[in-house]
């Protein structure tokens, strides 16, 4: 109800439910009061198959009760929980509340078993086997649906096995991303580049810096153009991980490669973001999951200890 801007709705919702418990007590109390019309023998008249007769008896007595006692226990829980509009019930329950009171009390159960990593290095959990499973199971149950169950991506989603990375791969910037997440940004710069030849031009100036094939008299037109993208990738193109622009002289393509996907990156900017885990997990879990992001790429600084 909180994205209501007006207290209407509230007020509606209580009132329905309210109203509709009172008609069910209603009914069932005029319901006792009226009288039907029958014949001598309290039948209603009503013949079926030769014999069967349709009587007029009272309704039980346990069933009434049954229905009395289950309308004062929808109002009783009406005033300890919420169900009528903006109101939050005398008890304060709330599903949020719950859930943050069963996560408070499973993170103090494991937290013994991070008690020993806290005061390690990220090095040194990445070559714990016992840390590693724990973060292989933080990893898959938290970051695979992005970055996939071998950590290798997708496009648009970094593979974090390589040593390429937007913001640094030290265990502190790990730790940053996963604590705070990343919103990378890269506006629509096509108007400033100039004519759509110029940015393709570029495009082809882009590819040359990796390598790539390209047409290398566009390549030549295209780097005068590349000024307006140097603000961000750096003049010779290897980017700037402070902003989390992407190193353009590498192989590696994270939206796609080749002129089209280029072009089109210019035209028409991109968006992405990482999720901030802060709120989900706690210190040491993201301590031993930043850990395990780090060995996916530095395997030699962690080999498992034997």
């Amino acid at each position: 109800m909180s994205d209501f801007t007006s207290n209407f709705w509230s007020v509606y919702v209580a009132g329905i439910s309210l109203a509709s418990i009172v008609a069910c007590l209603l009914l069932l109390w005029l319901s006792g009061k009226a009288k039907a019309m029958t014949a001598s023998d309290n039948t209603t008249g009503h013949v079926w198959d030769g014999d069967l007769r349709e009587m007029n008896n009272p309704l039980p007595r346990w069933w009434v009760w049954l229905f009395v006692i289950t309308t004062v226990f929808a109002l009783i829980y009406l005033a300890l929980y919420p169900g009528l509009g903006n109101f939050s019930g005398k008890l304060g329950w709330s599903q949020i509340g719950q859930y943050e009171a069963e996560v408070a009390k499973g993170n103090k159960e494991v937290e013994p078993l991070y008690a020993k990593f806290n005061a390690m290095k990220p090095e040194e959990v990445a070559r714990d086997v016992k840390a590693m499973a724990i973060g292989e199971r933080l990893f898959m149950n938290n970051c695979s649906q992005c970055h996939g169950s071998d950590a290798r991506g997708s496009k648009g989603f970094p593979n974090l096995t390589d040593a390429d990375w937007l913001h640094g791969g030290s265990p502190d910037n790990i730790k940053e991303s996963i604590t705070n997440g990343r919103i990378g940004n890269m506006p629509p710069i096509a108007a400033a580049v100039g004519t759509p030849d110029d940015v393709r031009n570029v495009a082809q100036y882009v590819l040359s810096l990796s390598g790539s094939p390209h047409d290398s008299l566009r390549a030549s037109l295209g780097k005068a153009k590349f000024v307006v993208c140097a603000a961000c990738h750096g003049a010779d193109g290897k980017g700037n991980q402070v902003i989390g622009a992407p190193n353009l002289t590498d192989d590696i393509w994270l939206h796609g490669w080749g002129e089209n996907a280029i072009v089109a990156m210019v035209n028409n900017g991109k968006v992405n973001q990482m999720p901030a885990q802060k709120d989900k997990l706690t210190e040491s879990q993201i301590h031993v999951l930043a850990s395990y992001v780090w060995g996916l790429s530095n395997k030699a600084g962690a080999t498992a200890l034997k």
